[in-house]
């Protein structure tokens, strides 16, 4: 893996952290699905300050496309690569579904992010707490009244890139690294956990992470 990312690639180039997790990680699920040959560029933490200010918006993920100017934020890097490859619907008020949804997996990112910066234990103990019982549920069930009946995925068979959004958002609820998040927080979700279950057991998602074993 290269760390000294430039504008001027052969092949398609993802670059984030070195970490298997967020936003980076449902942009490199969706390339796998897609079958798409492209360079997993890791930054470690210690090289982002110098980095930083050559992204497009001083975040990352960033994705480079020969001839043409790198891309960031990863809702419209899933877009770009969902429409590409099949894995973003074609009707254009279908599309705007998905990225609502997509938009809703960030508005639990946000809403998690305060408590995530809290240094004092029983503060954040209380914050998460209050998630747990308020924030997260309702999300979730705003998600599963739009998810549809039949599935397994968002929107019936076939994969989506919003179906890894979602993915990683149940990941990130039930994969125990939040503290006072517990795995179950969103257990009485059927239709939610059922898109989680099936990208991460789509082929190409197992591949991936076999590949990366």
């Amino acid at each position: 893996m290269t760390t000294n990312p430039t504008s001027s690639v052969p092949r398609p180039r993802l670059i984030y952290f070195d970490n298997p997790a967020s936003r980076g990680e449902e942009c490199r699920l969706a390339l796998a699905i897609a079958g798409v040959d492209f360079e997993d560029v890791r930054i470690p933490r210690g090289e982002w300050a110098a980095l930083k200010p050559t992204t497009p918006y001083g975040s990352l993920p960033v994705f480079e496309v020969a001839g043409h100017r790198p891309l960031a934020q990863s809702n419209a890097i899933l877009a770009l690569i969902g429409r590409g490859h099949g894995l973003h619907p074609k009707d254009d008020f279908e599309a705007a579904r998905h990225e609502s949804v997509m938009m809703h997996v960030e508005d639990l990112r946000a809403a998690l992010a305060p408590s995530g910066r809290l240094h004092d234990e029983a503060e954040k103990k209380k914050a998460r707490e209050a998630l747990v019982t308020g924030y997260i549920p309702t999300w979730a069930a705003n998600v599963e009244r739009q998810i549809a009946d039949d599935g397994p995925f968002f929107a019936g068979a076939v994969p989506h890139v919003a179906d890894v959004k979602l993915h990683m958002a149940v990941r990130l609820l039930t994969g125990g690294k939040l503290d006072h998040v517990p795995a179950t927080v969103v257990a009485a979700f059927p239709k939610l956990n059922r898109v989680h279950d099936a990208v991460r057991d789509h082929p190409a998602v197992k591949a991936w992470y076999a590949r990366s074993a």
